[in-house]
């Protein structure tokens, strides 16, 4: 047996007992939630510490030929 059966079969014995307008997530939900916010924020202040030591330069494509990266390139679009 599935455990979406047995949770849809326990459901209308659950239903006689369930108020709806007092169903909260209670003291785990927050827990829970509080730990994830958490967790975030330690990944968050971790990744901004990595990024901070990037220290990335381009490197010039070879494949452009003997023009220096620092002259502009002329426009072949006609103005028009």
């Amino acid at each position: 047996m599935y455990a979406t059966q047995a949770l849809t079969q326990l459901v209308p014995l659950a239903a006689d007992e369930l108020d709806k307008n007092k169903v909260t997530p209670g003291v785990l939900g927050f827990l829970v939630f509080a730990a994830l916010a958490v967790g975030v924020w330690f990944l968050m202040k971790s990744m901004n510490r990595h990024m901070g030591k990037v220290d990335f330069e381009e490197a010039p494509d070879p494949a452009a030929g003997p023009e220096s990266a620092d002259t502009p390139k002329r426009s072949t679009a006609s103005k028009g």
